[in-house]
């Protein structure tokens, strides 16, 4: 296992303006407290959080396609140029937003760039969410949006990738190809990934003071909402009680003020124990989800700079 504890594998990119961390963690604090609040019908936390995901910049000259693949919608990102939506390489990215809410505009500006940096197309599913759709919903979308792409593409030429319950979610996905004896993709980024749905999530009190955008209250409505509490064992809900062999190369990123934290970590020592090539880069005083705001923060350039270096890696003939 490669263990990159202060986030710098790779130097970031310069951007434009950036916003100081201070700032943007008092955000994030905002966004947690009207949004993420399990008092508040999912409803309504969902035009919240897309009023919010509005407002997101897309960098110029990318582009935002909407496909259909074996009947689930898909956004199609590319940041045009070198990289033309029929490129080959493709990222399957999976949202987060606790199985719950959220949609893939939460990670198109992570896409745009991405795409331009590792000259790739990014494919975001817009899977079934719950409580009206709860598990295996999003499990069986993930797999249909797959199947599409592998009767087109070599598995060689796609990384599976996730943000939060979306990194879940990815997990489970490569676990059941590779439980299905199919061919798996060329590697797996998750980024403050949520694996374990049965983890006590006050254990650390420390680390939930610090946590400036999720609550174990949160975490847990959408647990109950995803599952029921007697499947949150289950392997296909959450990925850390699998075995891990045989899976492809993993990126785990984290932020040490992340209340999720210890699922990367955990799944970092146990793919690393039986084999796999696991790479894991933890930023200090960043939370939860940092790493989808490039452009913005100096540690999300990194972030993404380690992705781009990852896909380019991981799918190099």
């Amino acid at each position: 296992m490669t263990a990159r504890p202060d986030g710098r594998g790779s130097p970031p990119r310069t951007s434009g303006l950036r916003v100081p961390p201070a700032l943007m963690r008092l955000s994030m604090r905002q966004l947690g407290r009207r949004v993420l609040d399990p008092s508040l019908p999912w409803e309504v936390q969902r035009r919240r959080l897309e009023r919010l995901m509005r407002a997101s910049p897309v960098p110029r000259g990318a582009s935002v396609a909407e496909r259909v693949m074996n009947g689930v919608r898909t956004e199609v990102v590319t940041a045009g140029g070198p990289c033309a939506e029929g490129a080959v390489r493709t990222v399957v990215h999976f949202h987060g937003g606790g199985y719950c809410l959220g949609s893939a505009a939460m990670a198109r500006t992570w896409a745009a760039h991405l795409s331009a940096r590792a000259a790739c197309r990014v494919v975001a599913p817009e899977y079934r969410l719950a409580p009206a759709h709860g598990h295996p919903a999003a499990l069986d979308d993930a797999r249909a949006v797959m199947d599409a792409l592998l009767s087109d593409l070599s598995p060689a030429s796609i990384v599976v990738s996730g943000d939060s319950a979306g990194a879940g979610l990815a997990l489970a996905l490569v676990l059941a190809l590779r439980d299905a004896g199919k061919d798996l993709p060329a590697g797996c980024i998750l980024m403050s990934p949520w694996l374990d749905l049965q983890r006590d999530l006050r254990a650390v009190p420390d680390l939930v003071r610090r946590d400036v955008l999720l609550s174990p209250r949160w975490l847990e409505a959408c647990a109950t909402a995803y599952a029921h509490p007697e499947s949150w064992a289950d392997p296909s809900v959450s990925p850390l009680h699998a075995t891990h062999a045989g899976l492809p190369p993993l990126l785990i990123q984290a932020g040490s003020d992340d209340l999720l934290a210890p699922d990367a970590e955990r799944l970092a020592a146990l793919a690393s124990d039986v084999g796999v090539d696991v790479t894991l880069t933890r930023w200090p005083r960043m939370w939860h989800d940092f790493a989808l705001q490039p452009g913005l923060l100096a540690a999300a350039d990194s972030a993404l700079d380690q992705a781009a270096w990852f896909v380019e890696k991981v799918t190099r003939a």
